[in-house]
């Protein structure tokens, strides 16, 4: 059995890897009259600070919090053996194993796994006994903005209210259903049924611009009436014309009458 030790409390510091942000004064209050009856039924978990008098708690600081509100000097504590990162680790999974932790710091907690510890999305899905879409689902949570997650924490939305916003493509589509689902007081299904109503509106496609054939083939025929003309007046005019995908290209040849045999070039170029 592991030792338990009484540490004072002004000796214990909080994890920085603490998923829990919010610590609802009733609630600490009311845990706090349940030590002074009980005492601290549950140890925390800590590890020593650099060879110091120090310790981090690993586990175990609403405890701590509660201990303090209810002025007692000295906490049981279990001493372990581990360095940094294991005491973050430990920490995280502790309290995302705690139904209490809201859906966001949830998220939150488990995208500190995955990005800062190196773990994979199997490997915490592993440890906390979830599936990887399970998990995958909660990360998604956090493409939200910060002040949206805030904004759904103070007026009570659920994890639903949050999953049926992430439909939305900009924060300011965003804010707009976020209003409506306030002022109307809308359920999960209400927001869910309304939020499909604005996306699945038909969106307005942009007119593509027309290529006028209509003016290629008037250019075209003006050219061949020119030559025409010029060969009807005597002048043995010679023409060749090109087309590739880009362009049609004709390539004029009209003899000089001072010297026959030097022929000028004139092109006549229109991109189609």
């Amino acid at each position: 059995m592991e030792e338990i030790k009484h540490i004072q409390t002004q000796k214990l510091l909080p994890n920085p890897y603490q998923p829990r942000r919010k610590f609802e004064s009733d609630e600490m209050l009311s845990l706090a009259e349940s030590i002074k009856e009980n005492g601290i039924l549950q140890p925390l978990l800590i590890r020593r600070i650099n060879n110091s008098d120090y310790f981090e708690v690993v586990a175990g600081e609403r405890r701590l919090r509660a201990a303090i509100l209810a002025n007692i000097e000295c906490v049981p504590c279990i001493e372990l053996d581990c360095d940094y990162e294991q005491s973050a680790v430990l920490s995280i999974l502790e309290n995302v194993q705690r139904s209490d932790l809201s859906f966001f710091e949830e998220a939150a907690a488990i995208g500190q796994l995955i990005e800062h510890f190196g773990l994979s999305q199997g490997e915490v899905a592993k440890k906390l006994s979830k599936s990887q879409s399970a998990l995958s689902n909660k990360l998604r949570l956090l493409k939200l903005p910060v002040d949206v997650r805030y904004f759904i924490e103070k007026e009570g939305l659920t994890e639903r209210h949050a999953r049926a916003l992430l439909k939305l493509e900009s924060e300011k589509d965003i804010w707009s259903a976020l209003n409506v689902i306030k002022e109307r007081g809308l359920n999960v299904e209400q927001t869910e049924k309304y939020i499909e109503s604005i996306t699945n509106k038909p969106k307005k496609r942009k007119k593509k611009p027309k290529t006028v054939f209509r003016d290629v083939r008037i250019f075209v025929n003006t050219v061949n009436r020119a030559i025409e003309t010029m060969k009807a007046s005597g002048i043995d005019a010679v023409s060749n014309k090109t087309e590739t995908d880009d362009y049609i290209e004709f390539t004029v040849k009209i003899p000089k009458t001072e010297q026959k045999d030097t022929f000028p070039k004139v092109f006549l170029t229109n991109s189609a």
